[in-house]
């Protein structure tokens, strides 16, 4: 059996990393532990398409992590951590050529806005002032503990027009749209955020998170962590390493070992254990299934918890398209487009929205799925060898388990018969409907 640790973290994520760092700045000693083969999880850059075209594997964007205090208190910018705030966040194009721009100075995004509607940009204006004084207390929020559900029930009773803000946090995105703007492309413009957390317009909770998605990003920026997201758990790497902790990667856990109910270790797949020192500690970066059923198991923690476990419901999956380009892509909805991040690309109608939704729930690929195009190389040109680009379209709500086909083109039920056809039909929609965008 190796050396004892004070800490085992398993999972090299971002989250896993961060809590490495902040146990190993404690004091303890600290090893992390990571079946892939570098540290990221799903915030890893890599040459997947040609070399020298660098794409984020997943994540792209630098939201919400703009309010945690980690990235100050760690001094990640001395480990390499730099980021990039771009003038656009994001846009919204249609197919007539029309465009919403959500620029970094709120009196842009509003004369966006204004194109449409004048009353809708005077909303914007007042929510986005209603987020930047509430952002102490957001930031409080989601640094924080989660309350109770009886503390926070109690919470809104004291607040003034708490139960208010209660209700509008339970609005579905359609409802709380309907109640704020006139005009069907302001409610596309902000509501295309819901869809990022897998919320359609008809979903409990989607008018709240889209509002503080979109808040968030009229605020703080819609960044960008230059050479790629990978610098960043990159960074806390080397902070991790700079305090004494240690990093294995290819290192697959098999369980967590525990004696009288304490975790003493855990076991890797290939038959090797490592144990943790006295009252120390197993932390947890993987998904809850793989926790309970996997590294647990029904014998720790009971038949009840685990079978409940199994029947936990995912939501919807999504499907990412990596593409390597000869040059930017360009709009004719204008230059905005192509400076901004992020596009979305709908027709004006949150129908579209609620019709991606029923066809994937209902097993079916999407004809016209809800798919974001992340222009990584125009917002860091260091992605891409000079004069080309390297492009991520992530198709948003997909099923799983593959039942039925809405586009009437595709056959196979499996993702490994469906993949490529159905990659290819999309780049065929997006490419004929970018030439009218």
């Amino acid at each position: 059996m190796a050396h004892a640790y004070d800490a085992i973290v398993i999972g090299a994520g971002h989250n896993g990393l961060t809590c490495a760092c902040y146990l190993a700045r404690a004091g303890l000693r600290t090893l992390v532990l990571d079946q892939y083969h570098t540290v990221g999880g799903m915030a890893t850059t890599e040459e997947i398409t040609l070399p020298g075209f660098r794409s984020d594997i997943h994540a792209f964007g630098f939201q919400f992590a703009n309010l945690s205090p980690v990235p100050e208190e760690l001094g990640l910018s001395e480990f390499g951590l730099e980021l990039l705030r771009p003038e656009i966040n994001h846009s919204h194009v249609f197919p007539d050529g029309g465009i919403i721009s959500l620029h970094r100075e709120v009196e842009d995004t509003v004369a966006s806005i204004g194109r449409y509607s004048q009353k809708d940009g005077e909303t914007w204006r007042r929510l986005a002032g209603d987020f930047v004084r509430a952002k102490p207390s957001v930031t409080a929020w989601m640094n924080s503990p989660p309350d109770s559900l009886l503390e926070e029930t109690e919470h809104f009773v004291r607040l003034p027009g708490g139960m208010d803000e209660y209700r509008a946090g339970l609005q579905s995105y359609r409802s709380w749209a309907n109640e704020h703007f006139e005009r069907e492309e302001t409610r596309l413009f902000i509501g295309g955020w819901a869809c990022h957390i897998s919320l359609g317009p008809d979903d409990v909770g989607g008018g709240h998170l889209a509002l503080l998605f979109a808040s968030l990003l009229q605020d703080v920026g819609n960044r960008a962590v230059k050479g790629g997201m990978h610098h960043l758990p990159l960074a806390l790497a080397a902070y991790l390493r700079s305090h004494g902790g240690e990093i294995r990667t290819r290192a697959r856990v098999a369980k967590i070992l525990l004696e009288r109910g304490r975790a003493t270790g855990v076991r890797l797949t290939n038959g090797e254990t490592i144990a943790i020192a006295g009252e120390g500690l197993v932390a947890s970066n993987v998904d809850p299934r793989q926790l309970i059923v996997d590294f647990l198991g029904q014998d720790t923690i009971g038949a009840e918890l685990v079978a409940k476990m199994r029947r936990y419901e995912w939501g919807d999956g999504y499907m990412t398209i990596y593409l390597a380009l000869d040059a930017h892509v360009t709009y004719n909805a204008g230059p905005d487009a192509q400076r901004s991040p992020y596009v979305h690309a709908t027709t004006p109608s949150l129908e579209y929205l609620a019709r991606v939704y029923t066809e994937c729930r209902s097993g079916q690929l999407p004809a016209h799925p809800f798919v974001l195009m992340c222009n990584d190389s125009m917002i860091d040109p260091s992605r891409a060898p000079v004069g080309k680009a390297v492009m991520k379209m992530i198709v948003h709500n997909v099923p799983y388990e593959i039942r039925g086909d809405a586009t009437g083109k595709i056959r196979g039920r499996t993702w490994d018969e469906v993949k490529e056809p159905y990659a290819d039909y999309l780049l065929d929609y997006l490419t004929a409907r970018t030439r009218r965008l």
